[in-house]
């Protein structure tokens, strides 16, 4: 299918430009745009498959920037449900948690990390990732492109994958001497060498890794950090992603920028209801900008909404008391929210640091009547405190109860006044994380559906333009993000009247079991052709597309 001819006949083509939409028809074949035009189809022979775009828009595939795809794509090489909504590339390893490199001795430490930071099953990552096929980051890739991936895919190295590769359990203990600084150079200037799309890491205090402890990252200074980009300035290449905050302030990240020369784009500027904090954030930015850098927040149009359960309490866990449950046994930790004296230590650290009132029941077997009730309410009802709530429930269902949890990102009108910015990008949808709690990887339907079509935020250009032409310019993908005669083949086809995210289900379909939140029915994208290869037609999966994996692994 690769090389097939295919006419995309009749659509209204929104190029990713940010240019005036035009009415024109597109030719592919051989992976590429051939004719882009009303005699397109003169640019192809011999047999053609028409796809009819009548009433619809023609855009460029939407590029999503920040992901951790980066063990799913060994089970998973179609990318789902990225694959479902229009998306054709993404980038993996952010916020520093590639799994490459890693040594054999290495593997139970990195996975327990990405266990309890990213909600990533641990028996599903030892089931589904071939541990045996790679330890660094250039076999990685490598590994990943002989088995064929579904989506353009891309990769940062991380910096936490790098500590660990180093310095073993100590990355979680000090900082590193001078042998291993320079050891750690060297492995991010071979990830580079290889195609690494750039550098992650983090220093955000949310991020606790193997028994509650900080990542590795976040024992980094500001020196460390420096050295590490050097084989990114020394090479003028890549793009660097960070989670400031903690060790890392905002403001360094400017003075870091202009020394290594590169992109710089962190995560992530959200609203918080009540507070101008973004309004401050943009102010700084842009004053840098006016002064010569270039730092890119990734904002987002999904509220930060979580749908926690205790067995992993990822939006407590930034709390002493859960933290310190991290990496128990089960029995270990139910014995816990039994405990008497220790609800009443939690509760006394909790009440006041943690945002009670946005919390509510999402799923209970035993109590489904409780399904949408929130927390408050059940407290003063019962009359204890909203966590005995919370544990009570959680106990009765095998800590199989979920509720939703709202963190950040609930101010509509902040969010609406965020998105149509110059100088920053669409980020944050966390594909392929905290999979049992979240699914945003369905952020760009949600973005044409209800903040462009429904709240009118910006163009339909505009908006297509921040999904596409303007990241693929940021990381350097001059063959994608625009339609255009000799771009690669990746286009979308949607119905803006229609377009939007769908619902979420709850599936098992992971290896050893593993659960998650998908949403695979958007609505109003008809057709998804990746390099040329429909991997979507007629509003539904293309089984012959999907299974050829007509991506391509991009190296930076």
């Amino acid at each position: 299918m690769r090389d097939e001819s295919i006419l995309i006949r009749g659509g209204t083509v929104v190029d990713g430009t940010g240019r005036d939409r035009f009415e024109a028809d597109v030719a592919v074949r051989g992976g590429r745009i051939v004719g882009l035009g009303p005699d397109a189809g003169g640019a192809l022979d011999g047999p053609v498959r028409t796809l009819d775009a009548s009433g619809q828009v023609v855009a460029p595939g939407f590029i999503d920037i920040h992901t951790h795809y980066d063990a799913q794509v060994f089970w998973d090489p179609w990318l789902t449900p990225s694959a479902f909504h229009g998306v054709t590339t993404v980038v993996a390893g952010n916020c520093g948690f590639s799994i490459a490199p890693t040594r054999p001795e290495g593997v139970d430490l990195l996975a327990r990390t990405l266990q309890h930071v990213e909600d990533m099953s641990f028996d599903t990552l030892a089931a589904g990732v071939p541990w045996g096929e790679f330890q660094t980051f250039p076999q990685y890739l490598d590994s990943v492109a002989r088995r064929g991936v579904g989506l353009n895919y891309g990769c940062y190295v991380g910096h936490t994958a790098v500590r660990l590769y180093v310095m073993g359990e100590e990355a979680y203990q000090r900082e590193p001497g001078p042998d291993e600084l320079r050891a750690m150079q060297e492995v991010v200037a071979d990830a580079v060498d290889a195609g690494a799309i750039g550098f992650a890491s983090s220093s955000s205090p949310t991020h606790n890794g193997d028994r509650g402890r900080p990542v590795p990252s976040r024992l980094a200074g500001i020196d460390e950090l420096r050295a590490l980009l050097e084989p990114l300035r020394a090479r003028r290449r890549g793009v660097v992603a960070l989670l400031p905050g903690g060790v890392i302030k905002h403001h360094e990240m400017f003075d870091l920028q202009r020394h290594v020369g590169r992109p710089f784009t962190w995560t992530a500027l959200l609203t918080v209801a009540g507070r101008p904090y973004h309004e401050r954030v943009i102010a700084e930015h842009e004053a840098a900008w006016a002064d010569g850098v270039e730092v890119w927040p990734q904002v987002s149009c999904r509220p930060l909404v979580f749908q926690m359960n205790l067995a992993e309490p990822f939006t407590l866990n930034m709390r002493p008391p859960f933290a310190a449950l991290m990496g128990l046994a089960r029995e270990e930790r139910i014995a816990a929210y039994r405990d008497p004296v220790w609800r009443s230590g939690a509760w006394a650290d909790v009440e006041t640091n943690f945002n009670w009132r946005s919390l509510s029941v999402a799923e209970s077997d035993r109590h489904p009547e409780l399904v949408g009730r929130a927390v408050l309410d059940l407290a003063a009802e019962r009359g204890g405190t909203a966590l005995d709530v919370v544990l009570d429930l959680s106990l009765e269902d095998g800590l199989t109860t979920r509720f939703w949890s709202v963190l950040a990102n609930d101010d509509p009108d902040g969010i609406a006044w965020l998105l149509p910015r110059d100088h920053v990008l669409l980020g944050l949808a966390d594909s392929g994380a905290h999979v049992s709690q979240l699914c945003d990887a369905c952020f760009a339907t949600d973005l044409l559906g209800n903040w462009v079509r429904g709240r009118q935020i910006m163009s339909l250009e505009r908006a297509v333009h921040k999904l596409t032409g303007e990241p693929a310019a940021v990381f350097g993908l001059v063959e994608r993000g625009t339609l255009a005669p000799g771009q690669a083949a990746d286009i979308c086809v949607f119905d803006p009247s229609t377009i939007g995210p769908g619902p979420l289900r709850r599936v098992r379909d992971f290896p050893a079991g593993g659960e998650r939140l998908t949403a695979d029915s958007p609505e109003g994208m008809s057709h998804v052709l990746v390099n040329g290869t429909p991997i979507r037609l007629d509003g539904a999966p293309c089984a012959e597309g999907l299974e050829s994996r007509p991506g391509s692994v991009l190296r930076g």
